[in-house]
């Protein structure tokens, strides 16, 4: 049976989330940022047709755009929001796979019967429903694969919300679109396909199986049959643990404060573990980032013996990498811990002389996730002052 994907993206998803809490803002520009000295990281199409670029640092765009309303971040509000629209189109169909906080892929084969609906009337509905529900805009590109459901996805960005590529339309497209302009080709990879002469999809598909394998990899052969409609990746609707977790912040002013420093570092500490145990995952690798108020990063990073979750033994390596990379005569306006060499908590031994260590830590650690499950986040804090 062909499959029919759908890739589910929502619109300037911060500032929307935004709008949708407070509707004062609908209809303005707004842009959503990392606090006073980050950067834009959302934009409202008002926002973006005063030319204000994605990425542009706050305090320049405050100066430059000065009719824009600027709004730091709120994650939390975001994630509500995310899992909002996602518990929507779990409803909606069996299989659907998170790619990020505000994407998401939908299986849509069979549902036209379920529904009474055409695949294109479907997507409307869907995003109907979203908007009606939670007040999120969202732009749908529908088609036979993943790679072509996300390409459609940014042309419905640019009509009504709703994009389908079918394979007639497909033979119109790929001539006139850029190699580039596909998600898996990168701009390294853009490089090295002009250098072969290839500029436009249409172009890469005719290349065989054989030369991009040999020229390249099957990665690339799978992309090709993709683009030509053929479904290669399949939605995968089960847990994906991620392979890396990061925590920073920026704050304002700049500072050199080596007690307010390690504070700003014990909450990354402890927001990154809750994640880790979330997962039921270990950390191998604990990295520590400083950025000076000119926006050069020290970064350094350390090998654990063993494996670990506990905010209780982390701190102690963490404040270790901190003392090294730390310069008083330095300020300082954002930091950041990193765990990397993430693995499954079951699957490591422990030895008879430090099971009860690790029992005696596992147990304070899911005493502390249980109390914030209960109370909320933040409403019991570990310290080293």
């Amino acid at each position: 049976m062909e499959r029919i994907y759908a890739l589910v993206d929502c619109d300037s998803f911060f500032v929307s989330c935004e709008q949708a809490v407070n509707p004062e803002l609908k209809n303005k520009p707004v842009a959503v940022t990392g606090g006073e000295y980050g950067c834009v990281v959302s934009r409202s199409k008002e926002a973006k047709q005063y030319g204000l670029p994605m990425g542009y640092p706050v305090f320049m765009a405050k100066k430059e755009y000065k009719n824009v309303i600027y709004i730091k971040g709120n994650h939390e509000l975001y994630k509500d929001f995310s899992n909002k629209v996602i518990n929507i189109l779990k409803n909606f169909s069996p299989n659907v796979e998170v790619c990020s906080i505000d994407e998401a892929y939908v299986d849509f084969t069979g549902l036209c019967k379920l529904y009474k609906k055409n695949y294109y009337d479907l997507a409307v509905y869907l995003r109907e429903k979203i908007l009606n529900e939670i007040d999120i805009p969202v732009s749908i590109g529908v088609s036979t694969t993943k790679t072509l459901a996300k390409f459609a996805s940014d042309y419905a960005k640019h009509v009504a919300g709703v994009y389908l590529i079918g394979k007639s339309k497909l033979k119109k497209i790929l001539p006139n679109t850029k190699i580039d302009s596909i998600c898996g080709i990168g701009r390294r990879m853009k490089v090295a396909l002009n250098k072969e002469g290839i500029l436009t999809c249409g172009e890469f598909v005719q290349k065989s199986d054989e030369w991009l394998k040999s020229k390249y990899s099957i990665t690339y052969v799978e992309l090709k049959h993709e683009i030509l409609g053929e479904s290669i990746y399949n939605i995968f609707s089960g847990y994906k643990a991620p392979k890396s977790i990061q925590e920073t912040s920026t704050f304002n002013p700049a500072t050199n404060d080596i007690s307010f420093l390690k504070n700003e570092l014990n909450k990354h500490i402890k927001d990154a573990c809750r994640k880790l145990r979330k997962h039921e995952l270990k950390t191998s690798v604990i990295g520590v980032m400083l950025k000076t108020k000119d926006f050069v990063v020290y970064y350094d990073k350390l090998n654990l013996e063993k494996p670990m979750d506990s905010e209780l033994e982390i701190s102690k390596n963490v404040f270790k990498l901190f003392e090294k990379i730390y310069n008083q005569n330095l300020l300082y306006r954002s930091s950041g811990v990193v765990l990397e060499r993430l693995s499954e908590k079951s699957i490591h031994q422990t030895t008879l002389f430090s099971e009860q260590t690790n029992e005696k830590t596992e147990h304070l650690s899911k005493t502390i996730d249980k109390i914030e499950q209960k109370f909320g986040k933040g409403s019991i804090k570990t310290g080293f002052l």
